[in-house]
């Protein structure tokens, strides 16, 4: 839902985004829909193409989501001290180079080509 929030507004974009086939975005977006956190809207520039869109329950089960991971870092800081996690941290970005993934970009995989 970060990559269609961020900009892939259909399956061929989001298959890109993500790294996998159209044909696998587009069974994650069929899913996506029939839950109700995506929906497809009319291209105003483009009649017959539908641009796939997050829902505001799909936003908020985006924030349920990033609020699970901040308790759940803050439990690992707690148990290991921020200090140690913030090495931790440094030393993944290490061991994955330049292909980070970073949280704060919808849709980024680390598998980008610069």
């Amino acid at each position: 839902m970060r990559s269609i929030a961020g900009g892939a507004n259909n399956a061929s974009d989001l298959g890109r985004r993500l790294s996998i086939s159209k044909q696998a975005a587009a069974k994650v977006v069929a899913l996506l829909e029939e839950r109700g956190y995506v929906a497809r809207m009319d291209d105003a520039a483009d009649s017959r193409r539908k641009l796939l869109v997050v829902t505001p329950l799909g936003h908020e089960v985006m924030g349920q989501g990033e609020a699970i991971f901040d308790d759940l870092r803050a439990a690992w800081a707690r148990k290991i001290g921020a200090a140690a996690l913030d090495r931790l941290e440094q030393d993944l970005l290490v061991l994955v180079g330049d292909a980070a993934v970073d949280l704060d970009v919808p849709g980024s995989t680390g598998l980008e080509e610069d």
